[in-house]
């Protein structure tokens, strides 16, 4: 940026030279391009968190699920999702996702009564404190979550498992993120996988979604788009995504990632036990940092938000910290 050669990516502390166009060509943009402004203009504050200088916001991960792929499900007890949630405020997390159907590969559905059953009373104690997410696919859900206090809805079928869903968030207006999935069903998400470049399918799909939601009237200072690490991808994809990641700075949405002890950092570095995987979950979060992610959903809040003021202090300096 110093020398003129770059613009600050989305007002953050990153710089881009290139952009995507519509057919996927990569090029230098000529200065009346039209996505420069969107890709230099500073994002707003998702849901009205107040963003750190340097740094993404941590999102930690409350699971009332007995079936968790990462090991921290924590089922039908609520006062000990709570007491989870506390914790993870407690150790630096900016806001709360809470769930209660596991999405994780080949995992059965839970019914919307099932599922509310589970975290509705983890909301109401736990919105008293920070914001929340509702980590769900049912429209029936999210009306349900958002009147108990959630405030953002995060669907890992990006609104399309539940007719209903989209309606939910018409009149809601509320934030929203919306993942990539291969399918809208974890049984089949990982069956006959296969992208020609997955970094700019995801892109294009997300930037579909987003159209989707303009279109009923949600601002994109309302969305985040998540590129879906580990659903309905291999290895090789999972990768691609997080180096890409600045591709998704074009739809001039909140960028998330969670990637947070996945199989293929079990795969990589061969830890087959999920709650092992915090160096390697580490690791992925702070590259996906540095490409410009905004938020990092994650199960071990201290762990990454120490390494995030760290990386931040290295660049900035103590006293801007």
């Amino acid at each position: 940026m110093r020398d003129g050669l770059a613009l600050p990516l989305q007002g953050g502390p990153f710089a881009f030279t290139l952009v995507r166009e519509p057919a996927g060509t990569i090029m230098p943009p000529p200065e009346d391009h039209p996505a420069l402004d969107r890709l230099s203009r500073p994002i707003q504050p998702f849901a009205g968190i107040d963003r750190h200088a340097a740094r993404p916001l941590v999102m930690g991960i409350v699971n009332c699920t007995p079936d968790s792929f990462s090991g921290d499900g924590i089922s039908a007890s609520h006062a000990a999702a709570i007491a989870q949630g506390i914790a993870m405020l407690e150790a630096g997390a900016d806001l709360l996702d809470i769930g209660g159907e596991s999405t994780r590969p080949n995992a059965a559905p839970v019914t919307p009564e099932e599922e509310q059953a589970r975290i509705l009373p983890v909301i109401r104690e736990l919105a008293k404190s920070a914001p929340v997410s509702v980590d769900t696919r049912h429209a029936r859900t999210m009306e349900a979550a958002l009147e108990a206090g959630a405030e953002i809805i995060n669907d890992v079928s990006a609104l399309r498992h539940d007719g209903q869903a989209l309606r939910v968030i018409a009149q809601a207006r509320c934030p929203v993120i919306l993942m990539h999935a291969r399918t809208v069903d974890p049984r089949t998400m990982q069956r006959d996988i296969h992208y020609e470049d997955a970094a700019l399918e995801v892109a294009r799909f997300l930037e579909g979604r987003v159209a989707t939601l303009e279109a009923l009237g949600i601002p994109r200072s309302r969305i985040a788009v998540d590129p879906g690490i580990g659903f309905g991808k291999r290895i090789e994809d999972n990768l691609a995504l997080v180096a890409r990641l600045p591709l998704l700075a074009n739809l001039g949405c909140t960028i998330l990632v969670g990637a947070s002890r996945k199989g293929f950092i079990g795969r990589i570095t061969g830890v087959e036990d999920a709650g092992r995987r915090v160096p390697g979950s580490i690791a992925v979060g702070l590259a996906a940092a540095a490409l410009g992610a905004h938020i990092l959903r994650v199960h071990d809040v201290a762990e990454t938000v120490q390494a995030l003021k760290m990386t931040e202090a290295l660049a900035a300096g103590f006293e801007d910290v």
